[in-house]
């Protein structure tokens, strides 16, 4: 998954700025306590990212 369509999921599950808030502020124990932005400054896989937002959230297996 590219950095891309990450961005796009985060606005579509979330809303434009549900999604940069999520994505930049909630720290996510999941990503070694960093923030989904954080994460993916850290090298992490933007797959790896979506799903660890996702458990958080319990969004449902279909938006996955």
């Amino acid at each position: 998954m590219r950095i891309t369509v990450f961005r796009k999921l985060m606005t579509g599950e979330f809303g434009p700025v549900g999604g940069e808030m999520v994505a930049q502020d909630h720290v996510l124990s999941a990503l070694g306590g960093r923030t989904p932005d954080q994460a993916i400054e850290a090298g992490v896989p933007p797959k790896e990212i979506w799903l660890a937002v996702c458990d958080a959230f319990d969004v449902p297996e279909q938006r996955r």
